[in-house]
């Protein structure tokens, strides 16, 4: 029976490389893959998928609103197929890991799943959080901290590097966006910035507070 397989990691621990290695590897053998990447995720331009170092592959795009599984059967119309690969598997829903699911269970293909964990609020991403808890089989595959430490967080960054505490779960970035941690750095940075920024707003909130209570000398007569 085939399998549901998630690779997952903190940013720049070769993902991306990983997935068009394995989708090579197939295809040395003669056999046919698909590669599925969302639409959303548009760095390198749509329809493919583009590592760090160069390497880069066709691939079909999707969107949240697409049911996987059909996707896949229309697919099979025109070619067979061997296995399918995902990549930046993070943005999936939970209906759509239920559609790869049903890809292994009823179509007999393996899939293979790659993405981040978790957000930089350390907090879990819906794909993957469904990924984890269906997968058949789930493998790290690990990036390195600044301090040696294995990496398995990331945090976001603003244009001065400082980092970023409160947004939107998805924002596409590179290096520029995104640093890996360790959980201690990660626990370092961003609870730390969490803190400096009440701290800042206390302060400004004692500054209009004590403004608003002032009263000008004889404004009573």
């Amino acid at each position: 029976m085939a399998k549901l397989y998630f690779y997952y990691s903190s940013m720049n621990a070769g993902k991306s490389t990983s997935l068009l290695q394995s989708s090579y590897n197939y295809q040395e053998r003669g056999m046919d893959t698909l590669i599925l990447a969302p639409s959303l995720d548009n760095r390198y331009g749509l329809e493919k998928v583009t590592s760090r170092i160069g390497l880069e592959a066709a691939a079909l795009s999707f969107s949240t609103s697409d049911n996987l599984l059909n996707v896949i059967r229309q697919q099979l119309e025109g070619q067979s197929l061997h296995c399918v690969l995902v990549d930046e598997a993070q943005f999936l829903t939970r209906d759509q890991v239920y559609q790869l699911g049903e890809v292994c269970d009823l179509l007999n293909i393996p899939v293979l799943a790659y993405g981040l964990r978790t957000d930089f609020q350390g907090e879990p991403f819906e794909g993957s959080k469904y990924l984890l808890s269906w997968a058949d089989d789930v493998t790290e595959i690990k990036a390195i901290c600044y301090c040696g430490r294995k990496a398995t967080m990331v945090v976001r960054v603003d244009e001065g590097g400082n980092t970023v505490t409160q947004g939107m779960q998805v924002h596409i970035g590179g290096n520029d966006t995104y640093v890996s941690l360790c959980r201690k750095h990660f626990k370092t940075r961003f609870y730390d910035a969490q803190k400096t920024i009440s701290l800042a707003s206390d302060k400004e909130d004692d500054k209009k507070a004590k403004v608003s209570v002032d009263v000008p000398k004889g404004a009573f007569g």
